[in-house]
Parts: structure tokens; C-alpha cells; sequence
């Protein structure tokens, strides 16, 4: 099971992040102190949200978040910027090749 959450993270992560919260328990809750963390990364990072939570649950093991944890959060929130920037840059893109025609 948790491959297959790992593997829909990756492909819909907002799909795999609303899972965990619905099927998770509290997951999120040990990662966030708040419910407004969580809630934003659903929102703006979901990768991410789901990879800091995973680091510290699964990672750190409630502990606190080991360095792997923080280099896979990083890694994260490189692939949420990038999908965000690459969908930006098709959205400009259409924009401009209709304008032109």
C-alpha cells in the first residue's frame, strides 16, 4: 500500500495528499502543528507537504526530520516549483500562439 500511494503522489500528489488526510488518521497531525500548513500546502506545494510529513513520520519516526528527510523535502519542493514554472510557461505560450493567429 504505501508504494502505491507513493507512486500516486508523484503522478496526482494533490489526489495522494487529500488520501492520506481522509485514510491517514494522524499522519498530518504529527507532522503540522497547525491545520493551516497543511491545508496551504494542498494548495500552492503538495509534493512537498507530502514529502515533509513522510520525513517526519516515517523518516524521523516522530522525532524530528533526519538530514535524508530535509534532502528529500528539498527535492520536493524543486518539483513542485518546476511544475508550477512549466505551467506558467504553457499558459504563456498558448496565450501567445492564439494572439498571433
Amino acid at each position: 500500500m504505501p508504494c502505491f500511494v507513493g507512486c500516486l503522489a508523484l503522478a496526482f500528489p494533490r489526489l495522494a495528499l487529500f488520501l492520506v488526510w481522509l485514510l491517514g488518521g494522524s499522519y498530518l497531525d504529527r507532522a503540522y502543528d497547525h491545520w493551516l500548513w497543511p491545508l496551504l500546502g494542498f494548495f500552492f506545494l503538495p509534493l512537498t507537504t507530502l514529502t515533509f510529513a513522510y520525513g517526519v513520520n516515517s523518516l524521523g519516526h516522530g522525532q524530528g526530520m533526519p538530514a535524508l528527510g530535509w534532502l528529500l523535502t528539498a527535492l520536493a519542493v524543486a518539483a513542485d516549483l518546476g511544475l508550477l514554472s512549466g505551467g506558467g510557461r504553457n499558459a504563456w505560450r498558448h496565450r501567445h500562439r492564439y494572439r498571433r493567429s
